[in-house]
């Protein structure tokens, strides 16, 4: 297929985020891919860091830009390395291909509803339960050996020297204080959280996972994933789920390892939210997962 204009050959991040927020743009372009595997007609789903339709009720496109080409080989590797291994299904490959020089992938789609719709109707029960899940999940992950993941993520050290050098401006961007900031580089020169090399989902959040019934289903979405200590994928259900509460900061690491959270590990953590991805505090302390 000849590029068309709603996918630009070589587009920048900002080009790329406008094209994100209308799909008129770019839902044809998946429609037109969409029926070589399903004939039902492509509809957008939610947000994120690529384009995402839903074919019908049982496939998944996504659509990845060529700057995020590294994002789509992780997530094709994971989808395959965790198919059938954990006690959740995640969603199996049903193709890889490239479109105009973006390539995209077509995977099954998973029952439930996103469990950020489903938390505020919760009891405080049923989501220490949820966190208690996953904890249960994320130690399963953890414990898988590392197979082809190394050789698609790059090396956390340079990992984490690249995301402290982009900290400062990040955190500025997002509206971290002015008292904050001035402190800011004196405190990421303290310790992070380190330890054995395990996969690294980074998608333990109420976006990625789904609910149905009276539990968690399912989880999707590995194209962000990393290898490295498992402390990073403690953030997502600790920002976004537990809140600052007592028995749901507990609750996750009741189902990883049976102890309570080490509340003596906190800077340790928290540097590491300052350095993560997608860190964004005021997003993440008022978000509407509370």
């Amino acid at each position: 297929m000849a590029a068309s204009p709603e996918l630009p050959a070589d587009p920048g991040v900002a080009d790329f985020d406008a094209l994100q927020e209308d799909s008129a743009r770019w839902i044809g372009v998946v429609t037109a891919l969409g029926t070589r595997y399903s004939s039902a007609p492509a509809a957008p789903a939610g947000e994120g860091t690529v384009l995402v339709a839903l074919l019908g009720r049982e496939l998944v496109l996504k659509l990845y830009p060529p700057f995020l080409r590294d994002h789509f080989g992780f997530e094709r590797a994971m989808l395959g390395h965790l198919e059938g291994r954990l006690s959740l299904p995640t969603p199996s490959l049903v193709d890889s291909a490239e479109h105009a020089g973006w390539p995209y992938l077509v995977m099954s789609q998973l029952p439930g509803t996103p469990l950020d719709r489903v938390w505020p109707t919760l009891q405080q029960h049923e989501r220490c339960e949820v966190l208690r899940t996953i904890g249960r999940l994320a130690a399963e992950v953890h414990a898988l050996p590392l197979g082809p993941m190394p050789a698609l993520a790059p090396r956390w050290a340079d990992f984490l020297q690249v995301q402290r050098e982009r900290c400062h401006g990040r955190q500025q961007r997002t509206g971290l204080p002015a008292h904050l900031l001035a402190q800011l580089e004196s405190f990421l020169h303290g310790p992070v959280p380190e330890g054995p090399d395990v996969i690294l989902t980074g998608e333990y959040t109420p976006f990625n996972l789904m609910h149905q019934d009276s539990g968690l289903s399912s989880m999707f979405d590995f194209g962000d994933g990393l290898v490295g200590p498992r402390e990073y994928d403690w953030l997502g259900p600790l920002c976004f789920l537990a809140a600052g509460d007592a028995a749901r900061i507990d609750a996750p690491f009741d189902g990883y390892h049976g102890r309570p959270f080490d509340r003596g590990r906190r800077e340790a953590l928290l540097r590491l939210i300052l350095l993560h991805r997608y860190s964004n505090l005021k997003a993440q302390s008022h978000g509407q997962c509370r």
